[in-house]
């Protein structure tokens, strides 16, 4: 049921948890996959899991840049959902599948010839042979990954996202058994190291594209829409309106990604103690950003739907709510991370060098994640606008100027350098301006939207 324009600010609250929880299992049932493979890898051999850690990187920030182009679907349908043009939903769907195929062929010939990727990391020969054919075989399952991508946007921007916490849960399990036999050589299956974990990742992720696409053509909250019932040829002026909306998308994905990758990176000439607690800090991170992206998706679909409606003082009160609400919760959560940093940071450490850089960290992390909430609802209610470009040159200049730029600076030339920490200043510094900047571009897009004809 669509929230009616008189909705009080908790009803659309509660309005958008009802949809981010599904969003946020099924986020942290991914994230389950790559817990599995480090640990599956890890066991198996060294130099496999350092193949992994490198090539999973690579491969996550390809597949995220291109999928960000595909997540243009979701403002897209939202707007015909809820203006009410049912007809025009499978077409839309149909065209991005289009797109799909256009980005995996793109996407697998970079992953064909990996060593260029490679590089970069100067690993040992043993290694980056490993972690060529790792890229080599997960070439394989981008089809799938960016085919799932483009159910994960019509279901979220249709208002049905269960069905994605249904298929991530099983597609986790799935990965975790499967990897288990393959990497190690169990359940009579070879020992194949970190190509088994490949292979397992490519059958799991087929899986769920062929799931999500049976609920498109059987369930029926999709089936109405016939996205298989017709065939049609690419349309350049539907693939345009796509690209021109996705393309800055997928960039914005792209620069908050290589952002960590690239402070990660500048970290390691800090030494070992250093890099172990900036990446307890950096996974903390990633998990905490599960919370707000959840919500964000479940505001920015129901933005979508109700300025698709014409219905702009609901879709303007919408993103109000998710701004509440996400605020609300980052508060509770910098709370809690406050109060037990130190547990945290020793739970994930035996190392009490590694322990005492982590928790410095972590109190970095409690006021980041409460502005980077705000920036994340911000930024995805302006694309359910359609609006994507700005928060692209906002995001540009915030995540790679000042997070890196300043960071580098506060790091290692600064009077008193800072190390790690001087990064993550600079990252409270960034998100700060950038959840104040975008906070002000929905301001004023909704002022422009809602200013008499």
């Amino acid at each position: 049921m669509t929230p009616t324009a008189q909705a009080s600010l908790p009803a659309l609250a509660r309005r958008i948890l009802a949809l981010a929880w599904p969003v946020l299992v099924a986020q942290l049932a991914s994230i389950g996959m790559m817990v599995v493979d480090t640990l599956v890898v890890g066991r198996h051999s060294t130099a496999d899991l350092a193949a992994v850690a490198v090539g999973a990187g690579i491969y996550v920030t390809l597949m995220l840049g291109l999928a960000g182009v595909v997540q243009a679907l979701g403002p897209v349908i939202g707007q015909h959902y809820g203006a009410r043009r049912r007809e025009a939903i499978g077409p839309e769907l149909r065209q991005g599948l289009w797109l799909v195929l256009y980005l995996s062929l793109a996407g697998m010939l970079l992953l064909a010839f990996p060593h260029a990727l490679l590089a970069p990391a100067r690993l040992t020969p043993e290694v980056e042979a490993i972690a060529a054919t790792y890229l080599q075989l997960l070439a394989l399952s981008l089809p799938a990954s960016l085919g799932y991508r483009a159910f994960h946007a019509t279901a979220n921007a249709l208002g049905h996202p269960r069905p994605l916490m249904y298929i991530a849960i099983v597609e986790t399990l799935t990965h975790a058994l499967l990897a288990w036999g393959l990497v190690g050589g169990r359940l009579g299956l070879p020992p194949l190291g970190a190509a088994g974990a490949a292979l397992s990742q490519i059958l799991v992720t087929w899986g769920a594209m062929l799931a999500g696409f049976w609920l498109l053509a059987r369930h029926p909250a999709f089936s109405t829409y016939q996205v298989f019932g017709h065939f049609e040829k690419p349309s350049w002026p539907a693939q345009k309106e796509l690209l021109r909306l996705g393309i800055p998308m997928g960039f914005s994905y792209l620069v908050e990604i290589s952002a960590f990758t690239l402070m990660a990176i500048f970290i390691a000439r800090l030494g070992p103690e250093v890099v172990g607690g900036h990446r307890i800090a950096a996974n903390l991170s990633a998990l905490t950003y599960m919370l707000p992206l959840s919500l964000a998706l479940a505001t920015g679909a129901q933005v979508a739907q109700a300025a698709g409606a014409g219905r702009e003082a609901l879709a303007w009160a919408t993103a109000r709510a998710g701004m509440v609400l996400a605020s609300g919760l980052a508060l509770g959560v910098a709370l809690l991370l406050w109060g037990l940093k130190e547990p945290i940071a020793r739970l994930a450490t035996s190392d009490p060098r590694v322990a005492v850089v982590a928790t410095g960290l972590i109190l970095y992390i409690a006021v980041y994640q409460f502005f980077d909430a705000a920036q994340t609802i911000a930024g995805f209610s302006l694309r359910a606008y359609k609006v994507s470009f700005l928060p692209l040159l906002i995001h540009l200049t915030c995540f790679w100027g000042l997070g890196l730029g300043l960071g580098y600076w506060l790091a290692f030339h600064a009077p008193e350098p800072q190390g790690a920490a001087g990064f993550w200043q600079a990252a409270v510094v960034s998100t700060v301006t950038a959840s104040v900047l975008l906070s002000t571009l929905l301001l004023w897009v909704v002022r422009q939207r809602l200013k008499p004809d």
